[in-house]
């Protein structure tokens, strides 16, 4: 069969989840995908649903192109957890190992046409992660600016345009935006990131030989950890 076979990996937030993928923008088929959000960490619940994909589609571990993996920004804890899943499944099985920057998959889920979008997670500490895309005439998104830690005001006052708000930031902090005539915010439904789109954005970069070393591979965190602004201190 056709098509680049991914086995993706999103733990940037509360609500993890993992797909199974063939092809990319153009040949897409999803095979697999489990996404849960329970009070428990990733570490105690993320290398179930990967043996779930794997044994439900059928799929042999050496039959994997390429493992993807959610980059960040995000929680850090979760980031570390999926990263050193999505490492040793590359390492174990010699596979590629692919970083997809999760406001990248974010900003792949709406679909919306010629338009701009604001992709937002909350940061913590009165500040979401945001970063800026344009769309395409198919949705296809591109980055034209961020991702950077900011308070939800001063990313408001930087729109001067109609954009489209998506993502859990822009449901943390609605009561900021919703008035602003420029803005409409996605609904809630809309708003987590998913393994599946970064299935797909993995699949692109892997055609154009974008791999990340196994070995060195590290979460994008945007923004200093609690512990490494304490050790300044």
């Amino acid at each position: 069969m056709d098509g680049l076979l991914i086995l993706a990996i999103e733990t940037a937030t509360g609500c993890g989840s993992v797909s199974l993928t063939r092809g990319g923008r153009y040949d897409f088929r999803l095979l697999a995908e489990c996404a849960s959000q329970p009070d428990i960490t990733h570490s105690r619940r993320l290398l179930g649903p990967i043996a779930w994909v794997m044994k439900n589609t059928g799929v042999q571990w050496d039959e994997l192109d390429a493992v993807g993996i959610s980059m960040g920004p995000g929680s850090f804890t979760g980031l570390r957890i999926g990263m050193a899943a999505a490492k040793s499944i590359a390492m174990a099985t010699g596979t590629s190992l692919v970083g997809v920057p999760t406001l990248d998959a974010l900003a792949l889920g709406p679909g919306i046409k010629n338009s701009l979008l604001c992709c937002m997670l909350d940061a913590r500490k009165q500040e979401v992660y945001a970063a800026f895309y344009r769309t395409d005439k198919t949705g296809w998104p591109t980055s034209i600016a961020g991702p950077v830690a900011i308070r939800p005001a001063d990313l408001l006052k930087s729109i001067d345009e109609p954009v489209v708000l998506v993502g859990p930031g822009a449901k943390v902090y609605r009561d900021i935006f919703q008035d602003n005539d420029l803005v409409y915010i996605q609904p809630d439904y809309l708003a987590l990131p998913r393994a599946v789109n970064v299935g797909i954005l993995a699949a692109d970069n892997l055609e154009q030989g974008r791999t990340i070393d196994p070995v060195t591979a590290a979460p994008m965190y945007v923004r200093a950890s609690e512990a490494e602004v304490n050790l300044k201190r």
